[in-house]
């Protein structure tokens, strides 16, 4: 809304009130942004959208990890998905719910859409929260560090410091000889914001909004840009069959092209590690319910 990208927007929760309620604060603000229709509508409303963004599902609590919601999100995302493409939708699933890779999973698996068009906002968030920390220690604006988190938005993500650059400069180049700083310490800042933003006001919101904007944008105008989402690896760094975040080309088509980036060994074998533990846990997602 506040960027004018989209003409209209549709509330769609199972909680019609609440949505009505949401629509009408946010047409209050419009008054003052760019013109855009917003109001709760339901499934029927999103037959011709451009792209739906799926963030319903329950919320993780204090220390709760992402991985420990995905029983409950699964069906939550399974129906919203269901009722997507029942209702006549053709567009593009961008997905928010947490955990996102296997959600994004569960949506691309339940929508039968090509695997491009449904994807998530995988580790653009901790990317962005990486800029900002190594920013914070070089003296340098966060536009100007190139730097990507790969893997599980999650615990097992991995920092690429070997993919970083300022100004064409690795990190160590940059430095110069100055003040080393820790990159563990810079690992757990990353991986532990949202612990700390749940734990002070009880979710996030402002951060992961941000990312899904900056990713319907890529698409709606077709920017063709690299942006690390989680998206359905078919053989990329020998992963198949898993969603996790990777840098990729971003345009009308959703996920027009995956990159494998260069990588260190140390690296590589982090991400391998990563996608067990997303591989592990969709296994335990889908193995079948049995009673007492």
């Amino acid at each position: 809304m506040l960027r004018g990208l989209c003409r209209d927007i549709v509330l769609v929760d199972s909680d019609h009130v609440l949505a009505a309620a949401e629509a009408a604060d946010l047409s209050d603000a419009n008054a003052l942004a760019r013109p855009v229709r917003i109001w709760a509508g339901s499934y029927a409303d999103t037959a011709s959208a451009g792209i739906a963004v799926l963030t319903a599902g329950a919320a993780t609590h204090g220390t709760e990890s992402r991985l420990s919601v995905a029983s409950r999100n699964a069906a939550i995302v399974d129906q919203c998905t269901a009722d997507l493409v029942e209702s006549g939708f053709d567009g593009i699933i961008l997905v928010a719910a947490n955990p996102v890779d296997l959600m994004t999973r569960v949506a691309q698996s339940r929508a039968g859409l090509p695997p491009g068009r449904v994807l998530g906002t995988g580790t653009l968030l901790d990317t962005s929260r990486l800029r900002q920390a190594l920013a914070a220690r070089l003296d340098v604006a966060p536009a100007s560090v190139e730097a990507m988190v790969l893997g599980e938005h999650g615990d097992s993500e991995v920092a690429a410091f070997s993919t970083v650059r300022i100004g064409g400069l690795g990190v160590d180049a940059f430095a110069d000889g100055g003040s080393p700083f820790d990159r563990r310490a810079i690992v757990a800042e990353v991986r532990d914001a949202a612990y700390r933003i749940v734990s002070g006001k009880g979710y996030t919101s402002f951060g992961v909004a941000t990312a899904i904007v900056r990713i319907c944008e890529a698409i709606l105008r077709d920017e063709r840009v690299a942006l690390p989402v989680s998206t359905l690896l078919t053989g990329q760094f020998g992963i198949h069959g898993i969603c996790l975040s990777l840098p990729c080309i971003l345009g009308a088509g959703g996920v027009e092209r995956i990159i494998e980036p260069a990588i260190d060994g140390q690296e590589r074998a982090g991400l391998n590690v990563s996608a067990e533990t997303l591989r592990r846990a969709w296994e335990t997602l889908n193995q079948p319910k049995t009673s007492d």
